[in-house]
């Protein structure tokens, strides 16, 4: 993963306005009246969906590599965890836009966290 701020800020963006959108347009498609597995898969349906021309987008800007991985991880999770809400209770569009955006911003935190993990044990492995 880069490290330098345009890259970083890139992933950041990238992922928050994924997962807003994704979990805007959950809240809209999906209502009281979903079975919550269904919402679920619908939901990750959905961000699947959004976050592969968003990939594409953020991509040609900050690098494919970089932005795929994080983006359709935050496309997945802000559908699931907005639309099983969605399917519980009512839950107004801006609170929606706010959940997903955070599940972006979650995304990408854990992600770095992981390249960090995955780099040190690499180095005990190959020095």
């Amino acid at each position: 993963m880069e490290t330098r701020p345009y890259f970083v800020f890139g992933d950041l963006i990238g992922n928050l306005t994924t997962g807003a959108f994704v979990g805007g347009l959950c809240t809209a498609v999906i209502t009281l009246n979903w079975e919550v597995s269904i919402a679920m898969v619908a939901g990750m349906a959905i961000g699947m969906a959004v976050s592969l021309p968003a990939g594409v987008l953020f991509g040609s800007l900050f690098g494919a590599l970089e932005v795929f991985l994080p983006v359709m991880t935050t496309g997945m999770v802000a559908g699931m965890v907005v639309g099983m809400r969605s399917s519980m209770v009512v839950i107004a569009f801006v609170d929606a836009v706010w959940v997903g955006g955070a599940c972006g911003v979650g995304i990408v935190i854990v992600t770095y966290l992981a390249n960090v993990w995955i780099q040190r044990g690499a180095q005990r492995w190959t020095t």
